[in-house]
């Protein structure tokens, strides 16, 4: 049995790493679909479920992970930046605020036509406050270009991205892009053969 991460994401991929894990990369291309009447944590948990059913067919007898990331600040939600001035404007308004990061993650084996036959879904919140902005920092930040993948515009793991916070309260991975810890729970609750075979030489 394979595993297959559901996403380009290069710091999830290095999450994953941490663990010892050797895995396949196969990134969803569907256009995913944006519920705004459901809360951040469905919706995100929404959204990794989507990218994940997208992979399945093509990988059969496979444990499948994917992943999604958003942050909310004052209810509204900031993905990634399209250009600069969109991300400057996020972290301006970012500065000296509290905002959440969820995760949510979608974990499934497939049999051997690649339907997922057994499933888990979940998501985690992480409180991230920022202390006052210098906006020539911003300035710096942005034309660096670091903050144009990443949802909310900023990197907790960057060289300079990181500098931005103050405090957070929850699991930093999350913040990263992926909750290792409870990812680690749920694959050895709900799918024991999985972590027997690839968690237990850890």
């Amino acid at each position: 049995m394979k595993i297959v991460l559901a996403s380009a994401s290069p710091r999830r991929a290095q999450l994953l790493k941490q663990l010892n894990l050797t895995f396949l990369v196969s990134p969803s291309n569907i256009e995913e679909v944006m519920d705004f009447s459901i809360n951040p944590s469905e919706l995100v948990e929404s959204l990794a479920k989507q990218k994940g059913e997208s992979v399945c067919e093509a990988h059969p007898d496979s444990f499948v992970i994917a992943a999604d990331t958003i942050v909310s600040l004052h209810g509204n939600y900031l993905g990634k930046p399209e250009t600069r001035d969109e991300a400057t404007k996020m972290l301006s308004e970012m500065s000296g605020n509290t905002h959440n990061v969820y995760s949510g993650v979608w974990l499934a084996k497939t049999d051997q036509k690649g339907i997922p036959e057994r499933e888990a879904n979940f998501s985690e919140k992480t409180k991230v406050t920022f202390g006052a902005l210098d906006p020539l920092d911003i300035e710096r930040y942005v034309y660096g270009g670091s903050p144009m993948d990443k949802a909310g515009a900023y990197g907790i793991q960057d060289d300079f991205g990181a500098v931005f916070v103050k405090s957070i309260e929850g699991d930093y991975n999350n913040v990263v892009g992926f909750p290792l810890f409870e990812f680690y729970q749920q694959v050895k609750n709900h799918f024991p053969e999985v972590f027997k075979k690839h968690f237990n030489s850890l």
